[in-house]
């Protein structure tokens, strides 16, 4: 039986770094995906912005909506450092998870760098007993139950470290994450790069190459999670966990449906698969 992911991020590419191999895997098994973006991402550039910034990242998006299978890729028009976890935007989050009506629901934990990741994290908390209200935006019928809430993986350690409670060998889907990613030329090639001092030219470089580049400057975080879970791994996978490369994490939240962490692991156990 298939199952409905919604991944909820803060801007038009964090549901690709941080959820994009395994909701891959997830539509490739027959899954129902939805990406959104609170923000529209008018800021994440060092030379353009606004209006302009904003239709780019919105077709970056789009464009990896169509190579990695997601049902749906929705952007919000919310300013980028803008975000706060006001009325108005609680409601906008509610109304998104009833329509969809998630089995799981994925965010930012609230321990981040950026403003508008932890804006993006307390607005879907907020949502995880609310969206339970009938009363509370009534336009909007409630889901028939509420769904389960976790955490794509960080590496932050203040106030504790990321829990890994379902992981997930990605492997198999490393060639069309990096390809997502690459369909974010505005950050991957420019703005992020930038930040790092880099300048690269995309246009000039054959796939490999650049699926090297973002491996290199950009995967180093999925290896991270594979090589300091390799004991998971091979829990998962017997022998073959020794080898996986790649992987992507996930912490379980208390917040949503009431279920234990051998169930949230269960949530993905059909892809379990190196």
């Amino acid at each position: 039986m298939s199952k409905r992911f919604l991944m909820i991020g803060a801007h038009p590419d964090d549901a690709d770094i941080r959820f994009g191999g395994t909701a891959f895997k997830l539509a490739q098994a027959g899954h129902i995906v939805k990406f959104v973006s609170l923000c529209n991402g008018n800021c994440g550039h060092y030379a353009i912005s606004g209006k302009e910034l904003a239709e780019r990242r919105y077709a970056e998006t789009q464009a990896s909506k169509a190579v990695s299978g997601i049902s749906e890729y929705q952007v919000l028009d919310n300013n980028d450092c803008e975000l706060t976890a006001d009325l108005e935007s609680r409601k906008q989050v509610i109304r998104i998870i009833r329509e969809f009506a998630p089995d799981v629901v994925l965010t930012h934990r609230l321990c981040d760098y950026h403003a508008d990741h932890r804006a993006t994290s307390q607005l879907v908390h907020d949502a995880a007993y609310l969206t339970q209200v009938p009363a509370f935006c009534p336009e909007t019928p409630i889901p028939e139950q509420n769904p389960v809430f976790g955490y794509v993986w960080d590496a932050f350690t203040d106030p504790r470290p990321f829990r890994v409670d379902a992981l997930l060998s990605i492997d198999d889907a490393i060639d069309v994450k990096c390809r997502m990613l690459d369909c974010h030329v505005s950050q991957v090639y420019e703005w992020l790069a930038w930040g790092r001092g880099l300048e690269i030219d995309p246009q000039k470089m054959s796939w490999e190459e650049r699926k090297e580049y973002l491996l290199t400057h950009w995967g180093a975080r999925y290896v991270t999670i594979a090589n300091t879970n390799r004991d998971k791994l091979c829990a998962l996978y017997g022998e073959a966990g020794k080898s996986v490369r790649y992987a992507e994490a996930f912490e379980f939240s208390p917040y949503g449906r009431k279920i234990t962490i051998d169930e949230f692991k269960n949530e993905f156990q059909d892809l379990m698969t190196p």
